[in-house]
């Protein structure tokens, strides 16, 4: 039994009810109820009586609920007395852009309980640098998305989101159901500045050379298409703002959303940073 997953089991012994423990734990209420129902299957028995009417404790359930609590308690007593042995953590955690990631924010509450004395600071970049500061060593880990220079970096993906071409709202193909590159072959696109990753710029150029105004930040490519006209690409499911509209690209790989840190970083309070990240995704 992993403290996880006794995490879960004690939230819905608590509230009873598996959509108010989702609530709770900042997460989706089908991996919950899957992982209660794995924990019921390596014990062997029933946790819960369900019903239409809502949700009891067996009398197993009872039982784990006590030694549960019990074991998370110590559980946080030693992770408590280590952070005071080590002193209080510092990092610095890079995220991509003003809004290209609303939900970077998610691992934050679950770090904060596991590292109440850890200091974290955010440093926003623009996208013209996907690994937000990490070769530069201006941070020491990065919620972003690739593709882009691995060399010297441990990359992990999160999710992958499909992505759209941003176009105006009266253009000819806002219309379509789906586009094709080879759709938008004659059109100007949207740059980075010069330096950018060439990954990262060939990715979000559909794979080609393109003409157009150089843009640094989100609002920048928003405004590039809607007061010129040219083409961006954006997630699918991002608000794109008015005036403008997004297109599903039916031939375009999906962006990943990746959490990155340097090669060979031993540091523990990265190390649970980039395991919360990952569960809080995988949720």
């Amino acid at each position: 039994m992993e403290l996880g997953t006794l995490r879960y089991f004690v939230a819905v012994a608590e509230e009873l009810h598996f959509g108010r423990a989702a609530g709770r734990l900042h997460m989706s209420q089908p991996p919950l109820s899957r992982a209660i129902k794995q924990l019921e299957t390596e014990l062997g028995a029933a946790l819960f009586d369900r019903s239409p009417s809502g949700v009891t404790l067996t009398s197993v359930g009872a039982v784990l609920l006590d030694e549960a609590r019990a074991l998370l308690a110590q559980a946080d007593r030693i992770r408590g007395r280590v952070a005071a042995a080590v002193g209080a953590r510092a990092i610095t955690v890079g995220i991509l852009g003003d809004s290209t990631e609303p939900g970077a924010t998610r691992p934050a509450a679950a770090f904060r309980r596991r590292h109440p004395h850890a200091e974290v600071r955010v440093r926003g970049t623009d996208l013209n640098d996907p690994t937000c500061g990490l070769h530069a060593g201006a941070v020491d880990v990065a919620l972003t998305r690739g593709p882009f220079d691995e060399t010297g970096l441990t990359v992990r993906a999160l999710r992958s989101d499909p992505v759209g071409a941003l176009l105006r709202a009266d253009d000819t193909l806002a219309g379509r159901e789906g586009l094709k590159l080879a759709d938008l072959a004659d059109r100007r696109w949207f740059r980075f500045p010069e330096g950018t990753d060439p990954l990262w710029q060939a990715y979000w150029n559909g794979g080609e050379p393109r003409e157009g105004p150089v843009v640094r930040t989100v609002q920048e490519c928003r405004q590039a298409v809607l007061w010129n006209g040219t083409v961006g690409m954006t997630l699918l499911d991002h608000e794109p703002g008015e005036g403008l509209t997004v297109v599903p690209l039916i031939d375009m790989p999906p962006s990943r959303m990746v959490v990155a840190w340097k090669e060979g970083d031993t540091n523990p309070v990265i190390r649970s940073f980039v395991q919360i990240a990952i569960a809080a995704y995988a949720d």
